[in-house]
């Protein structure tokens, strides 16, 4: 199984994830051009798509998906909760959408996909554990702390997408309104490299073997900084054998395979 993240950051968002010669999109929240060059870019034919999987609702997760649908009409596999709010957002009905409930399996072409919550301000966000060809790749990118469920679900897979959205002190010196910053660094918000790199020691002594680091804020945080933390913390638990990459905001970050 190979990751590709396309696209990370609060301009966009948006993964894929390949197997046994088919993928899935993890989002579409970069513009449809966008998507189609980063596809174009990665070797990837859209046609070959089984489906586009929602996180949430949030903008810089489905600001894409209506007019990506027009030119290739994938289904869109969410919750009820997010498919109605997606559907209002962008105006019209996703049509040959698949309703999948939180907690639940969902067999999609080679893919297993199992959601689960994660706890995030929108109607109801989720994490993804995709599995094929006995590969489990566990995702979540948004999300304000690390609960049990969260990481019983990730400390399953080989392959994991994780947030390292900012930097504590960055975001306390940096230039959003208080209020914004609160919410960011709330138990809804959004995941400090600090947290990532508290719970990837945890993940490598279980099953992963490689981590993406995404969701990086360009204005909470450095890239080196997330690099440091999440290094460090696993260097200090003598489990440098991780790989551990970055998501990119301006191109496909490299693909990571498993």
């Amino acid at each position: 199984m190979e990751v590709v993240v396309l696209g990370s950051g609060s301009k966009g968002n948006s993964a894929l994830v390949r197997a046994a010669g088919s993928a899935l999109l993890v989002d579409a929240g970069l513009s449809a051009r966008q998507l189609r060059r980063r596809l174009d870019a990665v070797g990837q034919d859209p046609a070959r798509i089984e489906a586009v999987l929602l996180t949430h609702e949030h903008s810089d997760h489905i600001a894409g998906l209506r007019v990506f649908r027009r030119r290739f009409p994938l289904p869109v596999v969410a919750n009820a909760p997010t498919l109605e709010a997606t559907e209002r957002i962008v105006g019209e009905s996703l049509d040959g959408s698949v309703e999948q409930a939180t907690g639940t399996c969902l067999e999609i072409g080679p893919f297993r996909v199992t959601s689960f919550p994660v706890p995030h301000d929108a109607a109801e966000t989720v994490g993804y554990v995709i599995e094929a060809e006995g590969v489990r790749l566990g995702y979540a990118t948004d999300l304000g702390h690390v609960t049990h469920l969260v990481h019983e679900r990730l400390a399953s897979c080989e392959l994991v997408v994780i947030e390292a959205n900012h930097d504590r002190q960055m975001l306390l010196d940096g230039p959003y309104p208080w209020a914004t910053k609160q919410r960011v660094a709330s138990r809804h918000g959004h995941l400090s490299n600090d947290h990532a790199a508290s719970l990837l020691p945890d993940l490598a002594r279980s099953s992963a073997r490689a981590v993406v680091l995404a969701h990086l804020s360009e204005t909470n945080n450095d890239p080196l900084l997330a690099l440091a933390a999440v290094k460090g913390a696993l260097h200090a638990e003598g489990l440098d054998a991780m790989r551990v990459e970055l998501a990119r905001q301006d191109a496909p970050a490299a693909g990571v395979a498993v």
